[in-house]
């Protein structure tokens, strides 16, 4: 067995999440990859968060963890590669679409701001996937925290999607993320200039801290071809806004897998966030508590521990629970799914 799961992480599951989650939970935003999806010679840093998986985090892989952590439901998932300059797109493309049978597995391409429009068509078409994932570092000639999501979704790419009615998952750029004005703009301008796709904004927004999410969904909750996912997201009181203050039928539940199967929490400190992390891995803002002064369970069961919270706090019946867990994204995944390539008869 390749997980680490252990007693403590059953007392959870058992005392808090157990009667809460549904019998079907459809993880909108899991990284796979294996060896082939690499480029010649990469080799992760000794801190880097896949040491702990191998070097690579597959479809097997991922399956026992969800097993693990979720004895009692149903998995399914919507995944994409590691989106880094070490990762080969083609054969990233390949690998996602050979584990996804667009019924309980579904999968994106990465795409670089330099790929053209037909190549990301072929890696759609050839590969049976339902859209693509664009990412800040494969944009070149710019400095990280200058990147704009139009420098991340050239129009010719977006064209396709919008004709297609592709899904889109976007982790959007800059150091405010959500807060910041020009992604505000941005944001809004390409849901309406690009009606048909549908936009997944990751990790709603990138918003870990609540100021970071007050006052700021308005105009992509207004735009229908709008999405949220939740992945990384443990703060109960973002979670509550975006549950009272975005339209319940388009968030999708997401982890961020394998980071989610780290033992850590994210944390608001002075208007920031940190990941407080129980093993000795560099995510974003990590302070490892060395001293292990904290006994920690997995970013996934945090996330959903806050879920659970924020849903009692903002009245979200059984069914608004089942369609967060599992209908919004299996009704949007199928729907491109179908659009694109049929129903599967095998």
């Amino acid at each position: 067995m390749s997980t680490d799961y252990c007693e403590a992480g059953r007392r959870v599951y058992e005392q808090e999440l157990r009667g809460f989650l549904p019998a079907r939970l459809f993880d909108a935003h899991v990284h796979l990859f294996d060896g082939s999806c690499l480029t010649p010679g990469t080799v992760f840093p000794e801190r880097s968060i896949y040491r702990k998986f191998g070097g690579v985090f597959t479809i097997e892989q991922c399956l026992e963890w969800a097993a693990a952590l979720l004895p009692e439901q149903e998995f399914h998932l919507n995944s994409f590669g590691h989106p880094a300059p070490d990762c080969d797109l083609e054969a990233s493309a390949a690998y996602t679409g050979a584990v996804s049978d667009n019924r309980r597995f579904f999968g994106m391409a990465l795409v670089s701001p330099e790929d053209s429009a037909e190549s990301v068509v072929r890696r759609i078409e050839s590969h049976r996937l339902i859209g693509y994932k664009p990412y800040h570092a494969f944009v070149k000639g710019k400095a990280a925290g200058e990147v704009t999501i139009r420098d991340m979704l050239p129009a010719a790419q977006m064209e396709v999607a919008d004709a297609r009615g592709l899904a889109v998952t976007l982790h959007i750029p800059r150091a405010a993320r959500l807060a910041d004005p020009l992604n505000q703009a941005h944001m809004v301008e390409l849901c309406r200039r690009y009606p048909n796709a549908r936009i997944v904004f990751a990790h709603i927004g990138r918003a870990y801290y609540l100021n970071g999410v007050v006052g700021l969904l308005d105009g992509i909750a207004a735009c229908p071809n709008a999405f949220l996912d939740t992945a990384m997201v443990n703060h109960e009181a973002v979670l509550e806004y975006a549950f009272r203050n975005f339209p319940r039928d388009r968030i999708l539940f997401g982890s961020d897998a394998p980071v989610a199967f780290l033992r850590g929490k994210s944390v608001e400190v002075n208007n920031q966030y940190a990941y407080l992390m129980g093993e000795p891995y560099e995510i974003g803002t990590a302070i490892y508590d060395a001293a292990h002064a904290v006994a920690f369970t997995y970013f996934y069961y945090e996330q959903l521990r806050g879920i659970r919270r924020a849903a009692e706090r903002a009245g979200l019946s059984s069914g608004d629970i089942a369609n967060l867990f599992f209908n919004n994204a299996s009704r949007l995944f199928t729907d491109v799914a179908a659009r694109n390539h049929g129903r599967r008869k095998d």
